[in-house]
């Protein structure tokens, strides 16, 4: 019987093949791709190590048999075991950076990595005055990283209460070569961070998704870390915390982001009182809020 690695000889049939594998099994997509063709485009790219930003030229090459099996294998792994494709690729790409990423983090996709692109303009003013930055459940440490990128005379500790996690992190601290401005460290939230260390901008993409939506994630979102998304009956159980803590280690200018994900109607409830700023990006409204420490302590 023939097989697809047999048939299938340019990378357009493979192409095409994946993305027709992909729709029929209903995949979920969000993990660096939205939907079928951009992830099979990736994977097949990765798969056969060429650019991943450069496609046409390639598209009628004709493949070596042991080439499109490769292919073919990693086609069915995304189908077969439904993980988010950066775990079988190893990485993941947030804002043109790349970072090393398993089944010990969430994949790296929160939409604050683009407002540091942008150094949180306008709230921040000066960019330069930006010393020192706390990423709160850090995971990759992705953000860290890019606030790192964003604020060249910042140091910026990384923080998550799981070991494996800050196992990543460290890996991808030496990968962008930042050992001497990005620590990892292991504190439950605010818990183990020393008390006099205060903070110009915290950044946090803690676990938020309320238990409702927990028993609803597809497959791919359950190969990702529990302890990474499940935020408690409404989501607010990890943002309760950091809220109250929060005032302590920001500077008196300092600024608070944190991402809730589709949860601002269970934020609403819990805090009735806070009026945040929503920050709004090219792919989340109403996701990501901005908080003054003068606010937090009114």
């Amino acid at each position: 019987m023939a097989s697809p690695h047999t048939e299938l000889l340019t990378l357009r049939d493979l192409l095409r093949w994946a993305v027709t594998r992909f729709r029929g099994a209903n995949l979920v997509f969000g993990h660096g791709s939205d939907n079928a063709w951009d992830e099979a485009v990736y994977l097949l790219l990765h798969s056969l190590h060429l650019p991943l930003d450069t496609l046409e030229p390639f598209l009628d090459a004709r493949l070596l048999e042991r080439e499109r099996q490769r292919c073919v294998d990693l086609i069915h792994e995304r189908v077969n075991s439904r993980k988010p494709a950066a775990y079988l690729t190893g990485e993941a790409w947030l804002q043109g950076e790349r970072f090393l990423v398993d089944e010990r983090v969430i994949v790296p996709r929160s939409p604050i990595a683009e407002l540091l692109a942008e150094q949180l303009t306008p709230w921040i003013e000066d960019p330069d005055a930006v010393t020192r930055v706390l990423d709160l459940c850090t995971g990759s440490g992705c953000l860290a990283i890019l606030a790192a990128l964003a604020f060249e005379d910042a140091q910026v500790d990384a923080v998550d209460l799981s070991p494996d996690a800050l196992a990543v992190t460290q890996s991808n601290i030496a990968l962008h070569e930042l050992q001497g401005r990005v620590q990892a460290l292991r504190s439950d939230l605010f818990a183990q961070i020393p008390g006099d260390r205060r903070y110009d901008l915290i950044i946090c993409n803690p676990p938020y998704v309320n238990s409702q939506a927990m028993t609803a994630l597809p497959p791919e979102y359950r190969h990702e870390p529990r302890m990474a998304l499940a935020g408690g009956q409404d989501g607010m159980d990890l943002v309760r915390r950091i809220l109250t803590k929060a005032p302590e280690h920001l500077t008196d200018d300092g600024l608070l982001v944190l991402e809730i994900g589709h949860e601002q109607a269970h934020f609403q409830a819990a805090f009735p009182d806070l009026d945040p700023v929503w920050l709004s990006t090219e792919t989340a409204s109403d996701q990501i809020l901005l908080l003054r420490r003068a606010q937090l302590t009114a």
